[in-house]
């Protein structure tokens, strides 16, 4: 097979290099949305990159098989296994790029709108949806929309799926904010956020209950905060030590309950937070995500928690990442909304209210013009 690498501005240029040089039989084997590094690392430009091959007809002479090969067994053996393996990894690149390749059809723009929303991470279930309806469109309309008017119809698409989810943060209407997530994902620094922000914007009465006993350090931590704070906080271990802090903080306006990070696939955590935890109180549960995670184990990590009655989600750490298309992936199969977004480890300014036109305005900026 020959192969070849092309780089082009767009997918139909890079696509228009392939068939001059191989014809309408090639293959695409990989196809990427790269960056150019730019003078000093500035001025990056994104362009297509793709890897195209081309099989060429067998017409040699079948020589006839001796009897005895120059070749051992074992070598032959090898080889094919080597062949074997690379026609297999070949076939799941070519199952991986398919849906960008039908992109294709669709005029240049809009084109690259939807590798965009690829490379953003977005269910391509969606972007497939995305592109038929702009596509059907503009076919009833008889006008190739401008970029700015397909990201509008994409704005009333993903409004349209997600806007009817809760979005925003604490209602103030409840006393007791429940935060639950697994460990690592900065639960006990996000508390303290939305804790500072009710105590120095709404002029709360606040305290602090913590029941992750199972690391210092997230105790110590959450106490500097409270220290910071001017607020108490209670260390429990058992639901006598739940209902005594509830006596205790029963003139305070709010209560944050700082859970400890455990695999909730077990039963028993689950039973344990249970037992611990009166979730039929005065309560908001929230799930704190990390935005640096795995897709698939921010599935996971919502389905542990799914015995929970949570109300939205929490994305944290969205400084550290350039695609959120998961995000709304996961709003999205487990219908929630969102509560916050946070992008750093200041107190309390790295925190932001989640808004559904926001979250979208930042899906679909380009970052050619950042």
């Amino acid at each position: 097979m020959k192969m070849k690498r092309y780089t082009a501005d767009t997918m139909v240029n890079a696509m228009k290099k392939v068939r001059e040089d191989f014809g309408d039989d090639a293959l695409i084997l990989s196809s990427n949305v790269v960056n150019s590094k730019g003078f000093l690392g500035l001025f990056k430009k994104k362009s297509v990159e793709v890897v195209a091959g081309y099989d060429e007809p067998v017409n040699k002479k079948i020589e006839p098989v001796h009897t005895q090969s120059s070749y051992p067994v074992e070598a032959i053996n090898t080889s094919t296994m080597e062949l074997k393996k690379e026609m297999d990894e070949m076939k799941k690149i070519l199952k991986n790029i398919r849906p960008s390749i039908e992109y294709s059809r669709y005029p240049d723009e809009m084109q690259q709108l939807l590798v965009h929303l690829q490379t953003q991470g977005l269910n391509e279930n969606s972007i497939t949806q995305i592109g038929e309806e702009i596509y059907s469109r503009m076919k009833t309309e008889k006008n190739d929309f401008t970029n700015d008017e397909q990201r509008e119809i994409v704005r009333e698409i993903l409004l349209e799926e997600i806007g009817h989810n809760p979005f925003g943060g604490i209602s103030f209407t409840k006393k007791y904010i429940n935060v639950l997530g697994p460990t690592g994902v900065g639960k006990t620094t996000t508390i303290a956020k939305i804790a500072a922000r009710a105590l120095l914007e709404k002029k709360k009465k606040i305290g602090f209950i913590t029941t992750d006993t199972y690391r210092i350090a997230a105790i110590e931590q959450l106490r500097t905060y409270a220290n910071l704070l001017q607020a108490p906080v209670e260390i429990v271990y058992n639901k006598t030590d739940f209902e005594a802090a509830l006596v205790k903080f029963s003139e305070l306006d709010l209560v944050f309950i700082d859970t400890a990070g455990r695999n909730y696939k077990e039963t028993k955590y689950v039973e344990d937070l249970i037992r611990l935890v009166d979730f039929s109180l005065d309560m908001e549960s929230f799930l704190v995500l990390s935005m640096t995670s795995k897709e698939e184990d921010m599935k996971t990590i919502v389905q542990q928690f799914s015995s929970f009655p949570i109300e939205k989600f929490i994305f944290t750490k969205m400084d550290e990442t350039g695609s959120i298309g998961p995000m709304f992936n996961l709003i999205r199969e487990f219908n929630l909304g969102v509560a916050y977004l946070t992008d750093g480890q200041e107190v309390p300014e790295d925190i932001t209210e989640a808004d559904a036109e926001k979250l979208i305005s930042m899906l679909l900026k380009d970052p050619r013009y950042a």
